[in-house]
């Protein structure tokens, strides 16, 4: 029921918008609909309230309870916008009867399809029920990924290594501890992969219907990443969608340019804000300038709003909290403000919209030496934001880096404009405060 909820609102939101736009031509404007230049505002309004109802994190709320607010929110600042658009356009042609009427249907339909997702994640809660076969290492780091967010809920319910289900007598260990668990999900690491045994009893359990997973897949389908430690170099040669999709780099660079121009306009429309709050509180160059890594492993200098003091120094990991940040800094930083100058790398093609984030050269060569497969990172375009940004939100150590890395991966073999997409929506809703996968 989960995967049902998003495309129900989606399609349901559409039907809703378009069946008033029909009601209206037919009953109260008396023209023809479809022949209309109504009809595009039409549907570029049903599209602005998913964008809007995605972005406020729906239907995947955290807490159900904050359904009805949330779908209030989503529903009136999605009629807010277009309102606004038509306003600075001159333009009436979408009549205030779609859009105040929307906001009433549409408001307790987003509720709904927060309650079926809320029903389809507590059922994902008790359908999976994982049996890990892994050495120790694997098993504690398993342990600690499944208490985070996950892209899939899972609940590991026991563990078992290698030697324990290849030795003694028994042929039905695996078995026996798999129907005593309940388990649902059977996943095994790289050493239990290629023990005869534990493949034979893990045969018996997949063919009575049990689902069988390696380690590596199962990072990759439950928690969005794949794990350093389970890759091997074959695993790694992957087609990248920016490299070996014509159409999706063509497209994806188009819709870069886009935005860009987009966020040009906001970036001039900032500077007076960020000009006045520098002469208060953060006195000193208005930019900050500093080499990157980008794609083929080429430096470019990234422009950003300088949030720290003039005189902070040697460049060192950024930490929560950094004393180096001044008062007006810490304003650019959490309303993302000093973001908005890298739009000027994203037109002149060093950078994207969504991929990897950026590296200094200096921890890019420390990382490279330390990290396995790291320079895989630098095939792509690098991203204003990220599958690794928005599921791991800081990175201040090489422990950090490692971590990132693995969802770095994850993007680099699943690169799409759907996926592109999602990473927007979550950029959103993180940028916004609120929750929702």
């Amino acid at each position: 029921m989960r995967r049902v909820a998003r495309p129900l609102l989606y399609l349901g939101t559409a039907a809703i918008v378009l069946g008033l736009g029909r009601y209206h031509a037919q009953f109260i404007g008396h023209y023809y609909f479809h022949s209309s230049q109504r009809l595009p505002w039409t549907l570029g309004y049903a599209g602005t309230l998913c964008v809007v109802a995605y972005g406020m994190g729906l239907p995947d709320l955290e807490r159900r309870r904050s359904a009805w607010g949330a779908s209030l929110g989503a529903a009136s600042l999605g009629a807010v916008s277009v309102s606004t658009v038509q306003l600075l356009l001159g333009s009436l042609l979408l009549p205030r009867f779609v859009v105040l009427a929307s906001v009433a249907l549409v408001t307790p339909w987003f509720a709904l399809c927060v309650g079926i997702a809320d029903i389809g994640r507590q059922r994902d809660e008790e359908r999976d029920r994982v049996v890990l076969v892994s050495g120790p290492e694997e098993h504690a780091a398993l342990a600690a990924e499944l208490s985070s967010n996950l892209e899939r809920s899972a609940v590991l319910v026991s563990w078992l290594r290698p030697e324990e289900v290849a030795g003694g007598h028994s042929d039905k260990r695996l078995v026996e501890r798999v129907l005593d668990e309940h388990g649902t999900l059977l996943v095994l690491d790289r050493s239990a992969a290629i023990e005869e045994r534990v493949v034979r009893q893990a045969a018996v359990l997949h063919e009575a219907g049990l689902r069988v997973r390696t380690l590596s897949i199962f990072y990759d389908e439950w928690l969005g990443k794949l794990p350093v430690a389970e890759l091997e170099r074959m695993s790694l040669m992957f087609d990248l969608g920016e490299l070996h999709r014509v159409r999706y780099a063509r497209v994806k660079r188009l819709y870069d340019v886009c935005a860009g121009a987009v966020g040009a306009v906001g970036f001039i429309a900032a500077l007076p804000l960020v000009l006045a709050g520098n002469a208060v509180a953060n006195r000193g160059p208005l930019f900050y300038r500093q080499q990157r890594v980008g794609r083929g492993g080429r430096e470019f200098e990234i422009i950003k709003f300088r949030t720290m003091r003039p005189d902070a120094g040697q460049s060192v990991w950024t930490e929560e909290g950094d004393t180096r940040v001044t008062r007006w800094g810490r304003v650019l930083r959490r309303t993302h403000i000093d973001e908005l100058p890298q739009v000027l790398n994203i037109l002149r093609g060093e950078q994207s919209i969504v991929g990897p984030r950026p590296e200094q050269p200096q921890y890019v060569a420390e990382l490279r030496d330390k990290i396995p497969f790291y320079d895989l990172r630098h095939l792509v375009r690098p991203g204003l934001t990220g599958w690794a940004q928005v599921n791991y939100q800081y990175g201040a150590s090489e422990t950090d880096a490692l971590e990132k890395l693995q969802y770095d991966f994850y993007y680099l073999r699943h690169q799409s404009l759907v996926l592109d997409l999602r990473i927007m929506g979550r950029t959103i809703r993180a940028v916004a405060g609120l929750g929702g996968r």
